[in-house]
């Protein structure tokens, strides 16, 4: 039976698709092909309009799965022919879905955590069984429903010595650590914001779509007072398990804070918003783990350079470094995860730790959609 798997993540940064064909044939996956397709701005506009209550949201919400499932499509279509691959030989496609709500155990206990897909118009125009929906399980047996990668990072990276950290910076940054209780054992929560303040304040004052390398940043001064404003959100200073995304890291939570600020210039607002997510990262690590001495950083956060010497300055112990290093590039390591898990899931394996949910237990992630 083939071990190919096709992987493919939307994440919190709204930035578009990263997919990848993954050989889980040897001891390592072997990614194969890596395919990308941007969001234009109007779906990317539609998406971030959708992390809030508004008019004729059901009905918006159903036509942008459509059209992300599409989207996931032509990023299928892109791997296979790149690699001379055959629907056939693929046994199945792991389709994380784009979050837009993420509440979990809020409300009535169980809360829920919403991905907008349509895993079954993906099954239909590619031709392959589909894998989705790898959450609502978790939240379902009493877990946070993220993050899900640390079980992955755990199979791809656990076997270094010593306590490794691995650092996902994506809209949302997340932090795995490896070993940091003894052998095998696995810690993984978020830590914060990511790129996503950064980039949407990149996007309202230079119209670009994020900071390249970080350069704006770097070019800016870092507000104290500000920073500190930042830093007393009470989800910072919560213990793990927790999860966050754009219901709380959002712009009317940065306009509330720069209420008191209003005379800082934008460039000083960019820096302060990047040392916001070194120093919420960095402080996770210290909190959670003080004697690490590895931290491998991916997702595109690990592209911006301002933002890794900012790591690398306030963990000066630690040798911080891209996934890269340890060979998978930080663009490809979350669609790779979501490859994993629909590995797992036909596998009737589990896909979720309960130290890194707090759930009742780990369980079987995903839902299958038959080609």
């Amino acid at each position: 039976m083939s071990d190919l798997y096709i992987g493919l993540m939307s994440g919190t940064s709204l930035d578009g698709v990263d997919g990848v064909l993954v050989d889980f044939s040897s001891v390592q996956p072997r990614v194969l092909s890596h395919a990308t397709q941007g969001f234009d701005d109007r779906f990317r506009a539609e998406l971030l309009q959708l992390n809030t209550s508004g008019p004729d949201e059901l009905h918006r919400a159903a036509l942008a799965a459509n059209e992300l499932a599409r989207v996931y499509a032509l990023v299928v279509k892109r791997l296979l022919e790149t690699t001379g691959t055959q629907p056939a030989q693929v046994r199945a496609v792991g389709a994380h879905g784009q979050t837009v709500r993420h509440r979990p155990q809020q409300f009535d206990g169980t809360g829920y955590t919403l991905q907008l897909n349509q895993p079954g118009l993906l099954a239909e125009l590619c031709g392959m069984d589909v894998v989705a929906d790898f959450r609502s399980r978790d939240v379902a047996a009493g877990g946070q429903g993220a993050p899900l990668v640390p079980p992955f990072h755990q199979a791809l990276f656990g076997q270094l010595p010593g306590v490794t950290a691995v650092l996902n910076i994506g809209g949302i940054s997340n932090l795995s650590l490896l070993n940091a209780s003894g052998a095998g054992s696995l810690i993984g929560f978020d830590c914060g914001p990511g790129n996503a303040l950064m980039d949407a304040w990149s996007q309202t004052h230079t119209r670009q779509a994020f900071d390249a390398e970080g350069r704006w940043a770097a070019a800016g001064t870092v507000h104290a007072g500000l920073l500190q404003s930042l830093l007393s959100e009470p989800f910072l200073a919560l213990p793990a398990p927790k999860s966050t995304g754009r219901d709380l890291f959002n712009g009317p939570w940065l306009q509330a804070h720069l209420q008191s600020f209003a005379h800082v210039s934008a460039q000083d607002v960019q820096a302060t918003l990047t040392e916001l997510t070194a120093q919420a990262c960095a402080d996770s690590l210290l909190k959670q783990a003080p004697d690490c001495k590895r931290l491998i950083v991916c997702g595109g956060g690990a592209l911006n350079t301002h933002l890794m010497s900012r790591l690398r300055a306030l963990l000066p112990g630690c040798d911080v470094a891209s996934s890269a290093v340890h060979g998978l590039p930080p663009l490809q390591v979350e669609a790779t995860a979501f490859a994993w898990l629909a590995r797992q899931c036909l596998e009737r394996q589990t896909g979720s730790v309960q130290s890194v949910t707090g759930a009742r237990g780990a369980r079987i992630l995903g839902a299958i959609y038959p080609a």
